[in-house]
């Protein structure tokens, strides 16, 4: 770890080229601090990237309600995680990245920052940094925590490095019976299972009327366009929409005769100008996210194929309320897939691809309740969004069955956060 450290050096500031983030406080990820500690007696809360941060954003809201006077630390890997973590601050609060996992950087962390308790969201756990939590005695959780098979068998091929890590948690509470058993395996001992965090997203009324906002201007011989989203598309996938989209005349013909617009958000901010210019390059009528220009009439023509590019952070709530449907990125190529339960709770009913492997138990738990359809590719995918524009009362009855889905799992917000009290 400690000679991979140039390399690591080299690729934050290859990355920071394309998402500027990366390159700040830099410092940090080797555990290298200015000037003097913060107060100590945070309750340090890491969330990796964008998705950990949304779900760690219920936990604290839960803990803020258990402890008003509470101070947090919130710390990340990824210039999105830090990006949408910053909304989450209040006065008093502190914000860091996660340094590299040698035992000189975690040290000084742990030293400079002396939090009174750290919650990892998920699947974060280094050994050094378990272990020097150990050594200090900073009472170390893992909280909403997932493990899924690919990853089971990479750490047991590393069981060496693994077990200590797993063993050295104060305290683990999984989403589900599965994840609880295969967490066991590595060596983790499962306090309980208490759900899924994301399953306690609520709407919010402005992300609403903004996406109401949003499709006013659009209208098709004058009725409302339906939008059909592309929601967190990896790096192939567009161009895998594109091909299977100007593959038959027919279908094309009867979305243009629909008025559907698409909505395409790319997981990765770097790769927005990519995704633009290959719209671009195909004659599609694109309009980008960053220069909407609010309220002006748009009629959709039936000679163009008309996209949004959602070219920003921290909307997907908006984006997903805005879409009448939507198909789920990175399960269309062996990626693992995106969780899906944000889409369900905002009443946006998902075609997802066959790979789901991350999120294995919220993408069956949406296809038995009827909120999601599993297609075999691209081209069956788009196949069923026609299906469901013929038949909106299908589309309407998955929407309400995403609804309903998410209301029945609610409520792991307050057992986290009980949790955590207990053992604070």
């Amino acid at each position: 770890m400690r000679a991979l450290q140039p390399l690591l050096r080299r690729k934050l500031r290859r990355r920071g080229l394309q998402e500027p983030g990366y390159l700040m406080n830099m410092p940090e990820r080797f555990g290298l601090y200015d000037g003097l500690s913060p107060e100590p007696g945070r309750i340090w809360v890491h969330a990796v990237s964008l998705g950990e941060t949304r779900a760690a954003a219920i936990l604290i809201e839960a803990l803020r309600a258990v402890g008003p006077d509470m101070r947090l630390l919130l710390t990340h890997s990824t210039a999105t995680g830090w990006a949408q973590g910053q909304s989450l601050l209040r006065p008093g609060d502190a914000q860091a990245w996660l340094p590299w996992d040698t035992p000189e950087a975690t040290r000084r962390f742990l030293q400079h920052h002396r939090p009174r308790l750290g919650i990892l969201m998920e699947t974060e756990v280094w050994p050094v940094l378990v272990q020097a939590c150990v050594q200090v005695r900073v009472p170390l959780a893992l909280a909403n925590a997932r493990l899924n098979d690919q990853s089971l068998r990479s750490g047991l091929r590393w069981l060496l490095l693994s077990r200590p890590a797993y063993r050295g948690l104060s305290a683990v509470w999984a989403q589900s019976p599965e994840d609880a058993a295969r967490l066991g395996q590595l060596g983790a001992t499962v306090e309980a299972v208490l759900g899924n965090l994301k399953f306690d997203v609520q709407p919010q009324p402005d992300a609403l009327a903004l996406a109401q906002v949003w499709r006013q201007p659009w209208h098709h011989q004058g009725l409302p366009c339906p939008v059909v989203m592309l929601a967190s598309t990896r790096e192939g996938e567009e161009a895998m929409w594109l091909q299977a989209l100007m593959a038959k005349a027919d279908r094309l013909a009867a979305f243009r005769a629909a008025g559907v617009v698409w909505l395409l958000v790319p997981r990765h901010p770097q790769r927005f100008d990519e995704v633009h210019d290959l719209l671009a390059a195909q004659g599609l009528s694109v309009v980008r996210r960053s220069n909407w220009d609010w309220g002006q009439p748009r009629p959709v023509h039936a000679d163009k194929v008309q996209v949004w590019l959602g070219d920003s952070l921290g909307e997907m709530p908006v984006y997903f309320q805005s879409a009448d449907m939507a198909l789920l990125g990175g399960s269309f190529m062996p990626l693992g897939g995106q969780n899906l339960i944000e889409a369900a709770a905002f009443g946006c009913p998902v075609i997802m691809g066959p790979h789901t492997f991350n999120f294995a138990e919220a993408a069956q738990n949406a296809q038995q309740a009827g909120a999601a359809v599993r297609v075999s590719d691209v081209d069956s995918a788009l196949d069923q969004v026609l299906a469901w524009l013929r038949q909106p009362a299908e589309l309407a009855i998955a929407r309400q069955k995403g609804l309903d889905l998410v209301a029945q799992s609610r409520g792991a917000a307050k057992r986290y956060a009980q949790a955590i009290a207990g053992l604070l």
